[in-house]
């Protein structure tokens, strides 16, 4: 029997590529989408043809955060554009979500001691979005202790694992790993300001624009920016 794991899932190319990896490494995999008051649907719109595709269960959780604090929350706070590599990396931008990564995992602990599930799988990067310090090692590494400490699984002697594959890789390598596992490029999406078609000036689409650049390959959005499919 397959061990059960669940994945988190925003729609994005970097949580396409954690779920794929998942599924390869022989897991039983859900998908988690989380609605969380972001300022457009397109993420979860890919993550039901995602997870539609890989024919996995998929649970959507609307939750409410109304004091916002964050430019993906709050139209009135503007989305950095035209970035480097070197300012994202400086300080911790305002398109971080307080305290989201933590939300998120303590969401998927839920379903995944409920389903009996060994592990939680969440794309984070700290090589890309090392400005977001809920996407470093320490606080995963934090979390899964916490985890093992306020959970039953936990104190029973079967603690939940938090796996992060794509933690210390570049979008390059990335995107060449979503390649060689068949992630369905065309059915991802990055950018931060939703719409018809990515914007390629925030800080998310100038890294995807970069990664598939430096990888060789083609993204589906440069040669068909109306492939998403819901």
């Amino acid at each position: 029997m397959k061990p059960k794991a669940v994945c988190l899932l925003s729609g994005g190319l970097d949580s396409a590529t954690c779920l794929y990896a998942a599924s390869h490494e022989g897991y039983d995999v859900r998908a988690l989408s989380i609605r969380y008051g972001q300022r457009h649907e397109r993420e979860i719109e890919c993550a039901r043809a995602i997870a539609g595709g890989l024919g996995i269960a998929h649970e959507i959780v609307t939750i409410s955060l109304p004091w916002k604090g964050s430019a993906l929350l709050d139209p009135a706070i503007e989305i950095p554009s035209g970035r480097e590599a070197s300012q994202m990396a400086s300080d911790i931008p305002v398109t971080y979500v307080p305290a989201r990564n933590s939300i998120f995992l303590a969401v998927a602990a839920s379903w995944a001691e409920t389903e009996g599930a060994s592990a939680i799988f969440i794309g984070a990067n700290a090589l890309d979005y090392s400005g977001y310090p809920d996407c470093r090692p320490g606080f995963l590494q934090a979390f899964e202790r916490m985890l093992e400490a306020g959970t039953r699984a936990g104190v029973e002697g079967r603690p939940l694992r938090i796996c992060a594959p794509l933690l210390s890789l570049s979008k390059k390598e990335i995107i060449l790993l979503a390649s060689s596992l068949g992630v369905p490029f065309e059915k991802t999406w990055s950018c931060y300001r939703g719409g018809r078609v990515p914007c390629g000036t925030c800080d998310s689409c100038l890294l995807r624009i970069k990664g598939f650049r430096e990888a060789g390959i083609e993204d589906p959005w440069t040669a068909d920016a109306s492939s998403c499919h819901s």
